[in-house]
């Protein structure tokens, strides 16, 4: 194959499949990984494709920092069902926390227990939504409000999780990826996602099918430090499956 040969087989592929592997367009095309290096190179130059980890991919891996009002309108009826599933996991636990973003707000729209339960949150949204829910007792945290989330961050934030303990945390993300983790689009909060991950037993993911394979700006924590991840049924078998590789529960709803 002449480079224009190539370059067409790999558009198709990418078309049909969304990603392509280095490994096997090397196989295919009969030719070397550095051949193929240089032309996924001349394809993203071109903006034609993405460079990711071991290949290439259609969409743009990096996550962008978006305001909730638009977020909370991508994938909707996925969000509600995956906090559905979530709300099934906290059983007896008498304390959770819950991070900021649309798809872990569905938690608190949809959270109405039998028994007391002691909700953290740094989200301004999940601490007014609750605020009058019955058997339903908010901690907020405090600091700076950051507008795109509506959620606090800063020292103070961290400050006030010295002193807790929680049974699940139930976080939102911008990015899961196999090898850089779990992130998102602010280095600030990812902070004060750390933080919380360290304050509670369980940490539970909730993530629509579009956060795969994508990084966002702030690392937050490799994989090996989440237990559950929930979502929906468009993500690939093969995600799931290199997913619960890692000793990780995959709900998909």
């Amino acid at each position: 194959m002449n480079i224009n040969e190539r370059h067409q087989y790999i558009l198709e592929k990418l078309k049909k499949d969304g990603k392509v592997n280095i490994f096997d367009l090397v196989e295919e095309m009969g030719v070397s990984g550095v051949t193929i290096r240089k032309d996924l190179k001349l394809l993203e130059e071109k903006h034609l494709m993405f460079k990711i980890r071991g290949g290439g991919s259609i969409n743009n891996p990096y996550a962008a920092d978006r305001p909730i009002y638009e977020k909370e309108l991508i994938n909707a009826d996925e969000k509600k069902r995956i906090a559905k599933a979530a709300i099934g996991l906290i059983d007896d636990i008498d304390s959770i926390m819950i991070g900021s973003g649309t798809t872990v707000f569905e938690v608190a729209r949809a959270l109405s227990p039998a028994k007391h339960l002691t909700v953290i949150t740094p989200a301004l949204r999940v601490g007014l939504e609750l605020s009058n829910r019955s058997n339903v007792e908010v901690l907020q945290l405090g600091g700076l409000i950051r507008p795109n989330s509506s959620s606090v961050m800063g020292a103070y934030a961290l400050h006030m999780l010295d002193d807790i303990s929680c049974g699940i945390f139930f976080l939102g993300v911008d990015g899961i990826d196999l090898n850089f983790g779990i992130s998102i689009s602010n280095l600030t909060e990812a902070a004060l996602n750390q933080k919380m991950i360290e304050t509670a037993q369980t940490v539970v993911i909730l993530a629509d099918s579009t956060k795969f394979d994508r990084r966002g700006l702030g690392r937050i924590c490799g994989l090996e430090q989440v237990h559950y991840i929930i979502t929906d049924r468009n993500v690939s078998n093969n995600t799931v499956k290199a997913i619960k590789e890692r000793d990780i529960k995959v709900i998909v709803v």
